[in-house]
């Protein structure tokens, strides 16, 4: 089927369009030159005027697995209170807002103009069952990140000294049992250290049992990923999550990969100081201007928005600091043996409470001091910060100062003097938000067709009025297109259609799945035959797309 989407503007920043007004031709779910005046199309959009992207994409946003499926346990009453009906063209049902369900997940962000998004914290004793619930989310393409860095066999490696080649090894081995992405790591060697009742561990603390510090976590994971030519660097969820004063270790951690690429993850929870006679305060302008300077770290913010959500992370440490002020008053936490665990928070931020007005001022400053969009990223760190569906009134913040402004008069009346975001002037361009939300997320993902417009990626495309009032523009797409489809017209589902897995497998000496296999045998009871995922579990033996990985050395 040949489509024709005549005279919209095009922001295609990874090929140089700012608003170019131009023609977009689709044929069988790819994008197409013009194919010329002899050609009749079979359907024709009329899009003058209006703002046409490629399909948004999300790094970082919790929508599969063992934390996922917790919360909405715990959180029962939003099910009941938030129930979608099915559409009349065949679209299913589904319910919850901060912890939606699959079907649910995949309408809201198609809904929103996004045609992917990924699971940042997939662990490999979960990965089965993370897949087979992306595989039921429509709409979108996924992949997941798998967490390393707390589980018992590295740091063992680490330990004994056994290597960079043997770590190397392990995790490219598992990284293709597991059938991932790209490798996180959190709150590196403080999960494990949990379970031996450490209570905090920062950047250099020797660690219990195994003697290793996170900073040594991190630099060995960080070379990993980098020597085995893993498209994304290591996503790094840091040390001291939501602690006062907690820049000073997020500053020491960037210095800790000593040059080599590395992402940090929800810096917004990272970047509290403690000036003030409240003892907590920004620290958002020391951390950009460290981001600024580092061409090899990339960030995404996790921002804080108002209202109910439930925080669900695998750092049991932060959500253990966090539960006596749950609300509702109920948490839980869970011990994953040999591999990680995970901690289920509900909490609600609240724009008259000193400390998430704070929250919510620091995460904006992040966006508007770091100078380059290529590697600043939008995310709330769904749903911890905020369910992903505020990002049409996050994306209004950013481009909107005097909106912006009201905002911050609404807020605590102390928190203003704390954040510098009321000086701030910057505004976002739609080119700027194309890069944040399009471009740049598959290039750092290393998804060559996708997140941009030209011939040959995949036809995931958006169109947008371009309407003064940013979050009703991006909350209500004229049109969504996934693989060419048209799924959305004027804000509403019209079709179904389906996403891919996107993975990687940057290979491995096969010495290396022996031990792997006798530690299966003797720690975790799992033979190592029934941890490896085959291609005909992923999204209903459709299978994976690959993606390549370049080997590289470090200098």
């Amino acid at each position: 089927m040949l489509t024709k989407l005549a005279g919209g503007r095009l922001f295609d920043p990874a090929n140089g369009r700012h608003g170019e007004v131009a023609d977009l031709w689709l044929r069988d779910g790819r994008i197409v030159g013009d194919p010329g005046p002899g050609a009749t199309p079979d359907a024709v959009h009329d899009v003058t005027g209006k703002v046409v992207m490629a399909g948004a994409i999300d790094i970082h946003s919790h929508i599969a697995g063992g934390k996922v499926n917790l919360a909405r346990l715990l959180m029962g009453e939003e099910h009941d209170r938030h129930r979608f009906a099915g559409s009349p063209c065949g679209c299913g049902g589904g319910s919850g807002i901060a912890t939606p369900s699959t079907h649910t997940t995949g309408a809201r962000y198609i809904e929103m103009g996004f045609t992917a998004a990924f699971e940042p914290a997939m662990l490999g004793s979960n990965a089965r069952h993370a897949h087979l619930e992306m595989s039921d989310i429509p709409y979108i393409d996924t992949g997941g990140y798998l967490v390393l860095g707390n589980d018992d066999f590295l740091l063992d490696l680490i330990a004994t000294n056994a290597g960079q080649a043997a770590v190397n090894d392990y995790v490219a081995w598992m990284l293709t049992a597991t059938q991932s992405l790209a490798v996180k790591v959190v709150n590196p060697g403080g999960i494990n250290a949990f379970k031996f009742n450490a209570r905090k561990l920062d950047l250099d603390e020797v660690g219990p049992y195994y003697g290793v510090t996170p900073r040594s976590v991190l630099t060995v994971l960080a070379r990993a990923v980098y020597e085995l030519g893993l498209p994304h660097p290591l996503h790094v969820h840091g040390c001291n999550l939501g602690v006062p004063g907690n820049i000073a270790t997020t500053l020491d951690t960037i210095q800790a990969a000593s040059g080599l690429p590395m992402h940090m993850t929800h810096i917004q929870f990272h970047s509290y100081d403690t000036a003030g006679d409240r003892k907590f305060s920004s620290g958002a302008a020391a951390l950009a201007e460290a981001v600024n300077r580092t061409p090899s770290l990339s960030v995404d913010i996790g921002q804080v928005m108002f209202g109910q959500t439930v925080t669900a992370s695998a750092d049991t440490m932060a959500q253990r600091h966090t539960a006596p002020l749950a609300h509702p008053r109920k948490w839980l936490a869970m011990d994953i043996e040999c591999d990680a665990g995970c901690g289920v928070v509900p909490f609600r931020y609240r724009d008259s409470s000193y400390v998430n007005a704070l929250q919510w001022a620091i995460g904006l400053e992040l966006f508007l001091l770091l100078d380059d969009p290529w590697r600043v990223f939008l995310t709330t760190d769904h749903p911890n910060g905020a369910p992903f569906t505020f990002y049409p009134e996050l994306i209004r913040l950013l481009m909107d100062r005097d909106y912006r402004l009201a905002k911050l008069a609404e807020i605590h009346p102390d928190a203003p003097a704390h954040t510098t975001l009321g000086s701030i002037t910057r505004e976002y361009t739609l080119a700027e938000i194309a890069i944040m939300t399009r471009a740049a997320p598959a290039r750092i993902l290393g998804l060559s067709d996708r997140g941009h417009l030209a011939p040959g990626a995949s036809a995931d495309v958006t169109v947008y009025s371009d309407l003064p009032d940013r979050r009703a523009m991006f909350e209500r797409p004229d049109l969504v297109f996934k693989s060419g489809r048209l799924v959305v017209r004027d804000g509403t589902l019209v079709a179904m259609a389906t996403g891919c897995t996107h993975v990687i497998r940057p290979g491995f000496d096969d010495l290396i799945e022996r031990r792997i296999a006798r530690h299966f045998d003797e720690r975790i009871g799992l033979p190592i035959k029934h941890f490896r995922i085959g291609d005909a579990e992923i999204r209903h033996g459709a299978g994976p797309q690959l993606h390549p990985c370049r080997r590289r050395e470090v200098p």
